[in-house]
């Protein structure tokens, strides 16, 4: 089978990664790629943020592509899956009604009231109630409080205000300044949940749904969870927090009864469905969902997938998922990002990588590229979060050693990253 993967970040690479490594892969493309996924597929510079879906298609058709798999979300909320289905090419990915599951958090937010799904309470206003929402915080009594917009942010678009003023600030980033375009012009402020996330993530073919195992990532620039909001600064798997019960109690209270209440409204949701879950005093509630793989958790998953995913994938395509379960290893893995300088508010790009070629054939680490080119024959930054650095181990200590040991030896101008990623797994060993 030729295999085209769109996307040029970690997650992408992961999946490539991952994919060349089944029996039944042939030639394997991405759009646009990276440094890295030009390692392992043959890249191709079509610019996807221009929805040029047709040109995709055209692709396709020439290259011989069997499969198409989206890794971001925005060409998904924009309906790509529906423009290649139309076109009869086979494309991994919810269409443009299931994908509105990421696409509009107020969509995501009504639907789960709407079905009774554990999810914290929530207040949908528009641009044009700016005076009601300064009202609504000036007399609300209970801080922190989370303010998210409604659509499609890079996964900077949730503030957690602490108190009334950056609640207010939050608020005319979307209505006043318009940070985030028409994804902020409307917002909804939710009650602030204190305890642990996790993130799951499901394959689904329409009529069933497959969990796959817990991870957890961290979303915070800084350690101790400080500063701005990114894309993802590391991740690990499995979760210890989430035993066996728990986890039980994600799938019946959130996972399964989301999945039959879509099919119930008639979304048919064929592709990957991700869970973002808080658990708060003992009990979990639905945070978000996304509808793509997640970035850095694919790459603490994928690792540990026993099983070959390319047929997975193609199964969730035509509606005919055949496993009932998983299998995973019992090996703890955990992902550290690198990011640029300046990152999330600002990225540097061009600043030369050093220290890859040590890790090239390597056992121990796994160098996922993100934002990365190659210039003048060299690998450098390309903006943004740079590297996922991945170990494998048979202890969260055993993996935390390598990888921070690796960090010693990549560099770049400006290089950061979080020094106490699944720290507190380790605790758990």
């Amino acid at each position: 089978m030729n295999i085209l993967v769109i996307g040029g970040g970690g997650r992408e690479h992961c999946l490539v990664w991952k994919i060349s490594k089944s029996p039944l892969a042939g030639k394997v493309y991405a759009i646009p790629g990276n440094a890295g996924i030009a390692e392992v597929a043959e890249c191709i510079n079509i610019d996807i943020s221009k929805n040029n879906f047709g040109e995709l298609v055209k692709l396709v058709k020439n290259k011989k592509i069997d499969l198409t798999i989206v890794g971001p979300e925005a060409p998904l909320v924009d309906g790509i899956v529906d423009y290649f289905n139309k076109e009869g090419c086979k494309i991994f990915g919810p269409d443009k009604k299931a994908a509105a599951i990421e696409g509009s958090k107020v969509f995501a937010k009504e639907f789960l009231q709407r079905n009774n799904i554990p999810t914290p309470k929530g207040v949908v206003f528009g641009k044009a109630s700016y005076g009601s929402v300064r009202d609504y915080i000036n007399k609300r009594d209970k801080f922190p409080v989370v303010i998210k917009a409604d659509g499609l942010a890079a996964g900077k678009g949730v503030v957690i205000a602490k108190d009334k003023n950056q609640a207010i600030e939050a608020v005319e980033d979307c209505f006043i300044r318009n940070k985030f375009g028409v994804s902020g012009s409307r917002i909804i402020i939710e009650d602030f949940l204190d305890g642990y996330e996790a993130s799951i993530l499901c394959l689904c073919d329409g009529k069933k749904i497959i969990p796959m195992t817990p991870a957890q990532d961290y979303k915070r620039i800084f350690d101790n969870d400080r500063g701005k909001n990114t894309g993802g600064m590391g991740s690990y798997s499995p979760v210890p927090l989430i035993d066996n019960q728990m986890y039980k109690r994600i799938l019946d209270e959130i996972i399964f009864p989301t999945y039959n209440a879509m099919i119930k409204e008639n979304i048919i949701y064929r592709g990957v469905l991700y869970a973002g879950i808080m658990i708060c005093n003992g009990k979990p509630y639905l945070l978000e969902y996304n509808s793509r793989f997640g970035d850095p958790e694919t790459q603490v998953i994928l690792p540990r997938l026993e099983d070959d995913l390319l047929p997975l994938l193609l199964e969730c395509t035509v509606g005919n998922l055949s496993k009932e379960e998983l299998k995973w290893d019992r090996s703890k893995c955990v992902c550290v990002v690198a990011a640029s300088e300046g990152y999330p508010e600002k990225s540097s790009s061009g600043d030369v990588i050093e220290g890859l070629d040590c890790y090239k054939n390597s056992k121990d680490i796994i160098i996922f590229h993100a934002g990365t080119k190659v210039k003048n024959g060299s690998i450098v930054t390309n903006g943004g979060r740079v590297l996922g650095v991945v170990s494998k181990a048979k202890s969260f200590k055993e993996a935390r050693e390598k990888i921070y040991s690796a960090m010693q030896k990549i560099r770049f101008r400006g290089i950061q990253y979080r020094k106490d990623i699944a720290l507190k797994a380790e605790r758990s060993d």
